[in-house]
């Protein structure tokens, strides 16, 4: 029983690092193409948040590496970037005037992946640890 928590504890951490990963370049990638006016939104673009959203790509790629290297870095790391895309999302949401709907459904995906990646990282391999002992 010990060996399989074991094993499904660093499973759990490897997915959330993918999924970090992913998230990351994705926003990275699409981030600065808006920026570099590569890509041209039919919408109102807020370039705050697109500078966000490469800032905190980049920081999810460190996370990744984190979370995939089991540093206790990565358990802050992580719920910073949880606690911030929920930030922008609430500010975004409801106090926002200029944001297109595309906007905040794209800060929604991004704070759900990190619930899940928080989950999958911190919550699943602390549950099963209690397993192990």
């Amino acid at each position: 029983m010990n060996e399989i928590a074991s094993n499904n504890s660093i499973i759990s951490q490897k997915i959330a690092a993918i999924l970090a990963l992913t998230l990351g370049v994705m926003s990275v990638f699409a981030g600065s193409k808006v920026l570099l006016d590569i890509d041209n939104k039919a919408y109102n673009v807020l370039i705050w948040l697109v500078t966000y959203n490469v800032i905190f790509g980049a920081i999810s790629i460190i996370a990744a590496f984190y979370i995939w290297k089991n540093r206790s870095t990565a358990k802050y790391l992580s719920l910073f970037i949880l606690t911030m895309h929920f930030s922008v999302f609430m500010y975004l949401k409801f106090l926002s005037s200029t944001v297109a709907s595309e906007s905040i459904k794209a800060m929604l995906f991004r704070t759900s992946v990190w619930i899940l990646i928080v989950v999958l990282s911190l919550v699943i391999p602390k549950y099963l640890s209690k397993q192990i002992k």
